[in-house]
């Protein structure tokens, strides 16, 4: 049974402490802050859109990926601040097989360790497993961001393996990724409830 998933509609997640909303091409407005000053964010990212001409051509990226209906990008928007704290997406999008990844995400320094991922990905969890009734969601990372993977983990996510060299850096290395993922029933069978006691 093919998900339900449908790359045109606009999808709108919230709850109290933060806003996902379909990612838009004036967007990049609110991202060039984070683009021009805080070069770390993507120190593991195999694409940096550092600088005014990457985060565009990362916008434009992302707005073309989902019009082809395999990816669907979204802003971060922390109504504890009143700013916009990032961005995150569902890729590799594979309805037939009610699979999707969860990734491309990142935050601005000053919301990093604040909580707002952990609502981010229940929002980004509980919509996938239960409204587009995804049978598995699959979370990557370069394998040495040990930040990421601790989160991972965190939020419920049990290790299936590494994919050694599988991506090409940005400065002509290449790096071993880590693949974890949730199923349907480990979410509904405590993972939600467990990810929702610390929020």
């Amino acid at each position: 049974m093919p998900s339900n998933f449908d790359p045109t509609a606009e999808y709108i997640l919230e709850d109290e402490r933060v806003l996902l909303r379909p990612l838009l091409d004036s967007d990049l407005q609110h991202f060039l802050p984070y683009a021009l000053n805080e070069p770390d964010t993507w120190a593991y990212s195999a694409i940096s859109p550092h600088g005014e001409a990457g985060m565009n051509a990362y916008v434009q990226t992302a707005l073309k990926n989902r019009a082809a209906g395999n990816e669907y990008a979204f802003i971060v928007y922390d109504k504890l601040s009143g700013e916009y704290a990032g961005s995150t997406r569902y890729y590799d999008i594979q309805p037939a097989n009610q699979v999707l990844q969860l990734g491309y995400t990142w935050y601005g320094s000053k919301f990093r360790g604040t909580g707002l991922n952990k609502h981010c990905k229940f929002l980004l969890l509980q919509f996938a497993f239960e409204t587009l009734e995804m049978y598995r969601v699959e979370f990557r990372a370069d394998a040495r961001n040990e930040r990421s993977i601790a989160a991972m983990k965190s939020i419920g996510c049990q290790v299936d393996g590494v994919l050694r060299s599988n991506l090409w850096q940005e400065d002509g290395t290449r790096r071993n990724s880590i693949v974890l993922s949730i199923l349907r029933e480990e979410w509904f069978g405590g993972v939600k409830e467990r990810l929702f006691g610390k929020l």
